[in-house]
């Protein structure tokens, strides 16, 4: 009863990062227009790191074990730093949308490198949803390259994003085991503030210049989509495989869709739409394996 208590728990707090990462790219959206990316991106972790620090001080957590830093680093550099300044920059040539379906080729790199560093398990039903899910990822891409090379350029800084943020979830899984969920959230957070400080002076200038609304867009990216869903996401995923929690990302992409449409009156194409089907496709085809085979011994149990 207990472990079904804590896979429950697991599961919401997957869910409130796939809900709050999808809104991000409708605030990065909004507030690029404002800030440069990488103004954008410090801004975002300043706020973040206020938060998280302020919830180590009440919760009295400490420094990090030794053993986790290599992680908190990676994740740091690669996550919190090069991945949010490369998106930020990739979001001001492709829509929001079309910007969470190229980002979610990010699963199928984080199962091939779980496989690999891991040794999460690759049975072939899940290689065939990994081609599936890239054939979208094409399809997207495609989709774009009538817009002229700015938006190439856009969905390759995606791509790029997309990388970082894959290895980065490898190399935080193994910290997770030895430092909490809050602590390697702050501390990666630390780390990307740290690397983007560069982009200090751009910041302090523009911050002066944009509207209430902008900044206001930058602050709920730090507080809610970073210091909370970052901080969720490393809840769940110290709780299962860093492929498993991969696949949880592709729901993003339809709620983004919804939410830009909402917000910003942006409506991927409908090539850019059957792309991201794909993807979706894909995730199915790979997961339905496993997801039988686990009802078959639980059957008396009933669904989870």
């Amino acid at each position: 009863m207990n472990l079904r208590r804590s896979d429950l728990t697991a599961v919401g707090a997957a869910g409130v990062t796939v809900v709050l990462w999808a809104s991000a790219f409708v605030s990065i959206r909004s507030a690029g227009a404002s800030y440069a990316p990488g103004a954008l991106a410090l801004g975002r972790l300043l706020s973040a790191a206020v938060v998280l620090v302020a919830l180590c001080a009440l919760r009295r957590e400490g420094l990090p074990p030794r053993a986790a830093w290599p992680g908190i680093a990676v994740t740091g550099l690669l996550w919190f730093g090069f991945y949010m300044v490369a998106l930020n920059w990739g979001e001001q040539r492709v829509d929001a949308g079309t910007a969470a379906l190229v980002v979610n080729v990010g699963p199928i790199l984080i199962a091939l490198l779980g496989a690999r560093f891991l040794k999460d398990p690759l049975p072939p039903r899940l290689l065939a949803g990994m081609a599936v899910s890239f054939a979208g990822a094409v399809t997207v891409g495609l989709s774009m390259s009538g817009d002229g090379g700015s938006s190439v350029l856009g969905v390759v800084l995606c791509l790029l994003a997309a990388v970082a943020y894959a290895a980065a979830v490898v190399a935080q899984k193994p910290a997770l085991a030895s430092a909490s969920a809050l602590q390697v959230t702050t501390y990666g957070c630390l780390v990307g503030a740290v690397v983007c400080l560069p982009f200090a002076g751009q910041l302090a200038g523009q911050a002066a210049d944009a509207p209430l609304s902008a900044t206001l867009n930058m602050v709920y990216l730090g507080v809610f989509p970073t210091a909370l869903a970052f901080t969720t996401w490393a809840y769940a995923l110290a709780r299962t495989t860093a492929s498993r929690m991969g696949a949880t990302t592709y729901a993003v992409p339809a709620l983004v869709v919804l939410m830009s449409w909402l917000a910003l009156g942006e409506v991927p194409g409908p090539l850019t739409l059957a792309g991201g089907a794909l993807c979706l496709a894909g995730v199915a085809v790979s997961r339905s394996r496993a997801a039988a085979r686990q009802a078959r011994p639980a059957k008396a149990a009933g669904p989870v």
